[in-house]
């Protein structure tokens, strides 16, 4: 600023070089310029023999010429109209997270970015000018040159290699590979990288805890299991035979309660160390849970090489355990089972397993070999409690009928409703078999209330085809009658069917009554209805004058097995007698069942029991022969 006035200098810093390059490239243009001219001219006007000169200084000046003006032009060009494109495109790969290289066609690195930098810890000028190929682990060479050659020709690839950082640590890389052109020439190949190490150790971290035991270091079930399927399909396949080994140690929680979790998981390294050593490498090893181990020993003899081979290791876990300085003497059970043809891999752990609950039931310890022979099996059971499902569903069951008589006139007054299993392929399946079933897994629940519903539906409609009227009888289970909605369930059916409450007797046991209140409140609901309530078995469990006295209970059912003996044991004789005796003075009414001879019908007219139910006169039959009984006339 000079007297108010502003001068305007230019200050770039660049502007006297640009201006000497300008004069210096523009001499050199004039230069290449006068040479192409004379080689042209010597080209025509000279000899032959001197016409390959020519044509060398016109394709060298050709050449400066085009560098030279291209120079010029870009000089000549303000800088401030520096392409911004470019700059982007620089500032992208150098400072990009993504490896990014640029290899020669002869495949040496010719770029690197910082990213690839940091991914191998190499510096760039470490790598400039190396052979891609030598950066590379050997077994991924082979498949680098073919998307190396790929490239060239145009075409894009993907692959994975192997590579190793400066450190000497392993890296797991997936590159992608593609023509690295300029001017629409292919110069070399592009390669764009991403490290897949980190992802790679998180996988089989997730892969290791999902089918390994984080303590022992054992497989675990998932992985045992999936192994044992793939074992059963080979030697199926092959005729060969295979043996799974289910296991667990004695007295563990012993061990546990006297020198505490931390000594007990000691324990259990250990024997899963045994373990690992009695095993080959096609055989397996595995924690199953807690204490409870498996083995699977493949391509076995016949059944004795199985059971020396079980014998061995049993011997093995014999031998004294060293915790924390100690020797522990330690022993094992082993169950064990072979394949059949038929065999999954749930079904032969399964035998495995039973043949360990039987070792422990017999309260040994060693080994034992699953037999087919036992029919009580927790696998048989299980079949069944499968099909009892599949039964209920699929509406298998049926009713039968067992009249009920008064002992004097031989009158039809009642019947009891009997459950019956009609199985497709096992024909009809007994209570005795299913009903506990049902009660162990819930379903006679539903199966109760399928009773309740369908006994009454018959009633009525034997009622409707104008046959005598008469109460049908329906065995309550524990379950059910535990229900807080049983009232509420039972006047729906009556409600549904239209029976009326009168012709509905529920039995119930002795056990129900133990809790006084509860069964009070629940049966006085029901009485209520006008529903009849009948003790089923007296006599053979919480048998209570207390109880006789308070609930609203009608009726008492004398179990059969005081019945059949009545003739021969003295004993059952009186308790009978008293039973009867007893209802009487308590104005209950008395039925007696089982009743199969004359002698025993004979003793209960004598001590005036009012009615009585069995094969003397009726087994138990369809709801059609009811039918034809009543139409009759009920005898």
């Amino acid at each position: 600023m000079t007297d108010g006035k502003v001068t305007l200098v230019d200050c770039h810093p660049h502007k006297g070089r640009v201006a000497d390059r300008r004069i210096w490239i523009t001499a050199s243009i004039i230069c290449s310029a006068v040479a192409i001219w004379c080689g042209m001219s010597n080209f025509f006007l000279a000899p032959v023999h001197a016409m390959w000169s020519s044509i060398t200084i016109i394709i060298v000046g050709t050449l400066v010429f085009s560098c030279l003006l291209r120079n010029w032009l870009n000089v000549l060009r303000p800088i401030g109209a520096v392409d911004m494109d470019t700059q982007v495109t620089r500032s992208v790969l150098k400072f990009s997270p993504l490896p990014i290289a640029v290899l020669d066609k002869s495949g040496a690195v010719s770029y690197v970015n910082e990213g690839i930098c940091q991914m191998t810890g190499y510096k760039s000028e470490e790598m400039k000018y190396t052979p891609f190929l030598q950066m590379l682990d050997s077994s991924s060479r082979t498949q680098m040159s073919s998307q190396f050659e790929k490239a060239l020709n145009g075409s894009m690839g993907q692959t994975s290699v192997k590579m190793m950082h400066k450190s000497g640590i392993p890296l797991h890389v997936q590159l992608v590979s593609a023509p690295f052109t300029v001017d629409g020439y292919v110069k070399g190949v592009l390669l764009i990288g991403q490290d897949m190490s980190d992802q790679n150790i998180n996988r089989e971290r997730i892969r290791y805890m999902a089918y390994y035991d984080d303590m022992t270091g054992l497989p675990n079930r998932r992985m045992f299991m999936n192994q044992l399927a793939e074992a059963l399909e080979h030697a199926n396949k092959h005729g060969q035979t295979i043996a799974l080994l289910y296991l667990d140690i004695d007295r563990f929680k012993l061990v546990n309660d006297s020198f505490g979790r931390e000594v007990g998981d000691m324990l259990l390294l250990q024997v899963a160390e045994r373990l690992t050593r009695i095993v080959s490498e096609q055989d397996m090893a595995a924690r199953m849970e807690g204490d409870e181990f498996a083995v699977l020993f493949t391509e076995m003899g016949p059944q004795e090489e199985v059971m020396a081979r079980t014998q061995s290791l049993v011997q093995m876990l014999e031998e004294p355990f060293e915790l924390q300085g100690f020797p522990l003497n330690m022993t094992a059970s082993i169950g064990v089972a072979t394949n059949e043809a038929q065999d999954n891999a749930g079904t032969l752990l399964k035998k495995a397993d039973m043949a360990l609950a039987k070792m422990k039931e017999n309260g040994k310890n060693g080994c034992l070999l699953y037999s087919k022979e036992w029919n009580d099996s927790s696998l048989e059971r299980l079949t069944l409690q499968h099909e009892l499902r599949q039964g209920i569903q699929r509406k298998e069951f049926v009713l039968h009928y067992q009249p009920q008589y008064h002992i004097s006139s031989g009158t039809i007054i009642g019947v009891e409703a009997l459950v019956r299993w009609a199985h497709p392929t096992r024909g009809m399946v007994p209570p005795d078999r299913f009903i506990p079933l049902a009660e162990e897994n819930g379903l006679i629940v539903q199966l109760g209330d399928w009773v309740l519903e369908e006994a009454c539906t018959q009633n009525k409609a034997w009622q409707d085809a104008g046959l005598p009227a008469i109460p049908v009888s329906v065995n309550l289970s524990i379950r059910q009658f535990m229900q807080q909605n049983l009232t509420e369930k039972v006047a729906q059916v009556l409600d549904k069917t239209g029976l009326e409450a009168r012709f509905l007797d529920l039995e119930i046991t002795e056990t129900m009554t133990m809790d006084v209140s509860r069964a009070n409140k629940c049966l006085q609901e029901l009485s209520n209805l006008g529903v009849g309530i009948s003790v089923d078995d007296f006599g053979t469990g919480y048998s209570s004058l207390h109880y006789l006295k308070n609930l609203p209970i009608a009726r008492l059912k004398i179990d059969r097995s005081f019945v059949r003996e009545i003739e021969l044991d003295s004993s059952n004789a009186a308790i009978v007698a008293t039973i009867i005796a007893m209802a009487h003075n308590l104005n209950l009414q008395v039925i007696a069942e089982g009743v199969e001879t004359r002698e025993q019908m004979e003793f209960l007219q004598k001590h005036r029991c009012d009615e009585m139910q069995g094969y003397y006169w009726s087994p138990p039959v369809a709801g059609a022969s009811i039918g034809q009984m009543l139409a009759q006339g009920g005898s």
